[in-house]
């Protein structure tokens, strides 16, 4: 069946990913321009500008010091033979959250924050792991597949 086509067990059509990037690359521009300018015109065109860099330098220095951390977590697993799902989750939200702190704006800047910083960190691994665990699931709690 083709992945546009594809049915949940109900038999609606489930949306596919790029229609929700398409959304995404439209409505959070849009967003981040509009917050932008009600925080300038509340605050000042100059002084927005220096909270924008401000947040940047910010998420630049705790980009660089947890994915430090994330990297340092990542080889204690492997030494120790431990499998480094929660360190591997914690790189990728990292590097997630840099991505997001890279792109001027305070939406992007406040979630990239949340995805970065220690103590909201597990929050968003559970999330993630959720996620993906419905995806690998189906929802059903069984994994699809074949046995060989």
């Amino acid at each position: 069946m083709a992945r546009a086509q594809r049915l949940t067990r109900r038999g609606r059509r489930r949306p596919s990913w790029g229609w929700y990037v398409f959304v995404a690359l439209l409505v959070v521009p849009v967003a981040e321009i509009a917050v932008i300018v009600a925080v300038g015109k509340v605050i000042g065109g100059w002084q927005t500008i220096a909270l924008l860099v401000l947040a940047w330098a910010v998420g630049a220095y705790l980009v660089k010091r947890e994915g430090l951390r994330s990297w340092r977590g990542l080889r204690v697993a492997l030494k120790t033979g431990r499998m480094p799902g929660r360190e591997l989750a914690d790189a990728a939200l990292v590097l997630i959250g840099g991505t997001l702190l890279l792109t001027p704006g305070f939406l992007t800047d406040l979630v990239g924050f949340f995805f970065i910083l220690p103590f909201t960190r597990p929050i968003t691994r559970r999330w993630l792991q959720s996620v993906v665990e419905r995806r690998l699931t189906n929802g059903s709690g069984v994994i699809s597949g074949e046995v060989v």
